[in-house]
């Protein structure tokens, strides 16, 4: 298992500098000046706009400006937005926003796509199913801002239950609202996939033997066939949380949540280039990071799964 793991974070290496570097050549290779078009209509001083192309060394090699990032980063200096506030200073506000965001619209799907995805497919054909399966093809059809309008209009403005946006306030139970949005945008995948593998486990062998053998009900639904079900489900979880660590930009953005996805995006408008890598470089340890404890959790699930050594 330990060496499993050493090798696991040695995977990140190579994908920690290969993600940052495209980034990096990606941002800077946009067209257009980016300190020009902070001055907007107005024509700046030369001298002033040497001095802050030096500063951000944007006059030297795209190779050599990386290098100083990266040196950077190792340093825990992850450059500084042209604003002239640190990005670490930005992600220390803006990521736990997200994160808290992020872990309460998956707890939402999982709950949500478990309960209802495994009665589906305890119950395969009968009403209860195919009513899941209607309600999980309507939340896949109707897009997220569709889903968040509504949401903001019946469950807040009309019913009172929640604040239509986040703001400044946006503590755990001021983010119920477009957590739910997310949750519910996700569910219908993770439901289905849940149903699937019921469907799928039920009809193995070592099922049927449990069953010859006496066990009852109770034991072999949850302990042999939810168990080994969730595998799937607990796959797309992961990639999902990545997905709403960097796409939650539109829900975000209904909600007024000030989060990374309103950052990064007004970011990527203004090429700042700073603040643009050193959120994918977050993003991408992150990621790696919850992967590896998806793929610990496999051998939880289904003890078969054994690591290389």
């Amino acid at each position: 298992m330990l060496g499993y793991i050493v090798r696991r974070v040695l995977q990140v290496i190579p994908v920690f500098f290969g993600a940052t570097l495209l980034i990096y050549f990606m941002v800077f290779a946009m067209p257009g000046d980016a300190i020009l078009a902070l001055f907007g209509d107005r024509t700046p001083n030369p001298a002033l706009l040497a001095q802050i192309r030096e500063e951000y060394h944007l006059d030297d090699p795209f190779i050599v400006q990386y290098f100083f990032y990266i040196t950077g980063v190792f340093q825990g200096d992850f450059g500084v937005s042209f604003s002239g506030q640190p990005v670490s200073e930005v992600l220390a506000r803006t990521f736990p926003v997200t994160i808290r965001l992020a872990a309460l619209a998956i707890a939402i799907e999982l709950v949500l796509a478990i309960v209802i995805g495994t009665i589906s497919g305890l119950r395969k054909g009968r009403i209860f199913d195919n009513a899941s399966l209607v309600i999980a093809l309507v939340f896949v059809a109707v897009p997220v801002f569709v889903l968040a309008f509504l949401a903001q209009y019946f469950l807040a403005i009309q019913l009172g239950w929640f604040r239509p946006t986040v703001g400044v306030q946006n503590g755990w139970m001021d983010l119920w609202l477009p957590a739910i949005v997310l949750g519910l945008s996700l569910y219908a995948t993770s439901m289905r996939l849940t149903r699937a593998s019921v469907i799928d486990t039920l009809n193995q062998d070592w099922v049927r033997t449990a069953y010859s053998k006496g066990l009852s009900r109770r034991r072999v639904i949850p302990v042999h066939v939810l168990r080994n079900s969730l595998i799937p489900v607990v796959t797309n979880t992961a990639t999902n949380f990545g997905v709403l660590l960097v796409g939650a930009t539109v829900t975000e953005g209904i909600f007024n949540v000030p989060g990374v996805g309103n950052v990064l995006f007004e970011a990527v408008r203004r090429q700042e280039g700073p603040t643009v890598v050193s959120f994918v470089t977050v993003f991408v340890i992150v990621y790696v990071l919850v992967n590896l404890v998806i793929d610990l959790l496999y051998g939880l699930l289904d003890p078969r799964i054994r690591y290389a050594q």
